[in-house]
């Protein structure tokens, strides 16, 4: 049986570039890579099987994902190589420092449900992610999803430093770590599904939002 559409107001998306062209300005990398993630989780999400509503739960936390960057310091925010244990760790809190931005949302009937997915993105099955050591089925679907998401576009971007892995090593990477870092239904499900999803190469702009993160009415 087929879901009723979710129709989504054009003013939530709208706020949403607003929101996200302060981390645009700040660092363009991540912004493109919060969309990229968005895109591909979103995808995971529909392959899963979740509802129209879960959708744009992930969608939404996976665009906000990475906002509390914007109060990293650049020298590790920009840092090119390796970060030390001290910066490793305030980079750490981005997660929690996303929820704080976020969380006025949250009084918005669109944005009620974003929140746990943004804290636990960096969570992993087995309890050895961050912030808070969660495992399993204790970590919210949506984060489940978002890591997923998020790794693989670390894995396969090119940055001015470092080249991006082919697709698939990319994949080989997720299976390896399926049911310890990720979900292995979920991985599973990416593996599958992936493959047959169209691919977007180009450069993440205004237009390019509006396009592929707007619902018609």
């Amino acid at each position: 049986m087929t879901q009723p559409k979710l129709v989504t107001p054009d003013w939530v998306y709208v706020f949403i570039q607003t929101l996200m062209q302060a981390l645009r300005e700040r660092d363009p990398y991540t912004y493109g890579h919060c969309y990229r993630v968005a895109r591909i989780a979103k995808s995971l999400a529909e392959a899963a099987g979740l509802s129209a509503s879960e959708v744009q739960n992930v969608e939404f936390a996976s665009i906000f994902h990475d906002l509390g960057k914007l109060s990293i310091p650049d020298t590790i925010l920009l840092k090119p190589g390796r970060l030390t244990p001290e910066e490793e760790a305030i980079m750490r809190e981005h997660p929690a420092r996303s929820v704080e931005i976020v969380k006025p949302l949250a009084r918005l009937n669109h944005f009620k449900e974003i929140l746990p997915g943004i804290q636990s993105h960096h969570e992993r099955i087995d309890g050895l992610g961050y912030p808070h050591g969660i495992k399993g089925d204790t970590i919210p679907l949506v984060s489940r999803i978002i890591v997923i998401a998020d790794t693989f576009d670390a894995m396969t971007t090119t940055r001015p430093y470092r080249k991006g892995l082919p697709v698939e090593i990319a994949y080989k990477e997720l299976k390896t770590f399926s049911g310890r870092q990720f979900d292995e239904q979920l991985v599973k499900t990416f593996l599958e599904a992936h493959p047959h999803w169209e691919e977007y190469e180009e450069e993440i702009t205004e237009e390019f939002v509006s396009t592929h993160f707007k619902r018609a009415a």
